[in-house]
């Protein structure tokens, strides 16, 4: 049977259709099959995501009172030693990047977790207005078991709403870019 120029045209126009629905789950499929060789390297977060997510809201009964807890996320700076000019500098880092937060700041409070010795309570009133002062050994040691191995002690720790212990961003990084991971959660985040 001879086929006329309108089936030539029509079965084009079907094999079009085809490969336009099924060309990309054949391309899915074949991406899918060759494993990690295909996927994209590039990150987007400059501070470190901790998983499996560890909540740390038993350790957070000080904050509760303070009215903290269950209302905003909050960023620790975990500090077991005297607090001399690295630990000043840090907290004046840490100070700086919360107010780089602009109109989001009032969504992240600010928490000092010092070792044994007290820290000098003038400085911090004077210096850093707001920031809450804990001592608590157990939550310490869990921070530190959390960090990443790989990546500096004496950064900053940040915890959710709910408790959850979200990132941790190094000592030497760029304020700037720590402030863009907060800003960027904070913008996704329907809590707190």
């Amino acid at each position: 049977m001879n086929q006329g120029p309108s089936q030539k045209k029509s079965r084009l126009q079907l094999a079009f259709i085809a490969v336009v629905f099924l060309g990309p789950l054949v391309v899915a499929a074949w991406l899918y099959n060759q494993g990690e060789s295909h996927v994209p390297s590039g990150r987007t977060n400059s501070g470190a995501l901790l998983e499996p997510i560890v909540s740390v809201s038993d350790h957070l009964s000080a904050l509760a009172v303070a009215g903290q807890q269950g209302r905003s996320w909050l960023l620790i700076y975990a500090n077991t030693a005297h607090c001399d000019d690295p630990c000043r500098s840090a907290l004046y880092t840490y100070r700086q990047a919360r107010l780089m937060l602009g109109k989001e700041m009032d969504r992240v409070g600010r928490v000092f977790l010092h070792g044994d010795s007290l820290p000098d309570t003038v400085f911090l009133a004077e210096e850093h207005p707001g920031l809450i002062t804990i001592e608590d050994s157990s939550l310490s040691g869990l921070l530190n078991n959390k960090r990443p191995a790989e990546l500096l002690a004496g950064g900053y720790f940040l915890i959710d709403p709910h408790g959850n212990l979200v990132m941790y961003f190094q000592p030497d990084l760029d304020p700037a870019k720590m402030v863009d991971d907060i800003k960027h959660l904070l913008r996704l985040s329907r809590i707190g």
